[in-house]
């Protein structure tokens, strides 16, 4: 079984519970994904591995190199996406293998990564939540970082909190729980939220912290 599936991210909703608590939980259509390459330990790779595509796109956005990797592994969709998952035994997946959603179940522990909503530059308080100084009774420094550091290496350490670029990294959600699984559908949904905009691409991993094969 695939340790993990691709998706994007749809939104967030909440359902109910059987004793009628409202849960919050975000909506990922995920896969199907398509096997498209196999990497055994035996083979020039040295270590087991599947590579799967996902979510369809048109030929004007298809590059020459990915056609050809797409059509060696027997896929007949363009793909945009292709990520790689470590496994046990690759020998078990076939290019061209369809996986989908199902390979979860309810009360499933999962981490979700995605890329976390871009805030561009940000100072000090947005960016790491610094308290700030008075508002009030002349204080003119209301929201300034102020001093850098110390003055004897005359230099500024490595790590300092300063104002920056805000968002736009990669973001793992670990120990969610999968609450729902619609398989007709390609919809899984997660307990809480999840890093991303709605509709960035998101990878659904079995939780490590819970055993997990990935």
């Amino acid at each position: 079984m695939l340790p993990g599936i691709l998706g994007t991210k749809v939104g967030m909703t909440h359902v109910y519970s059987e004793d009628g608590r409202a849960i919050p939980v975000t909506v990922i259509e995920a896969g199907p994904v398509y096997v498209t390459q196999v990497k055994t330990t035996d083979g020039k790779d040295g270590y087991d591995a599947v590579q799967v595509g996902f979510l369809p796109i048109s030929d004007k956005n298809m590059t020459w190199p990915k056609f050809g990797h797409l059509k060696k592994a027997g896929v007949e969709k363009n793909l945009r996406h292709l990520r790689e998952f470590r496994v046990e035994k690759a020998g078990e997946f076939q290019p061209g293998q369809e996986v989908k959603v199902d390979i979860f179940a309810e009360g499933d522990r999962v981490d979700v990564t995605g890329t976390s909503k871009g805030r561009g530059f940000a100072g000090g308080v947005k960016r790491y939540g610094f308290r700030g100084q008075h508002m009030t009774h002349g204080y003119m420094t209301h929201r300034r970082p102020l001093s850098s550091g110390a003055t004897g290496p005359q230099r500024v350490f490595k790590g300092t909190r300063k104002p920056g670029h805000m968002g736009s990294v990669q973001v793992t959600q670990p120990g969610l729980e999968v609450v729902r699984v619609d398989a007709e559908r390609n919809l899984i949904l997660i307990s809480g939220s999840v890093p991303g905009a709605n509709g960035s691409l998101v990878t659904i991993n079995r939780s490590r912290s819970m055993g997990g094969d990935n």
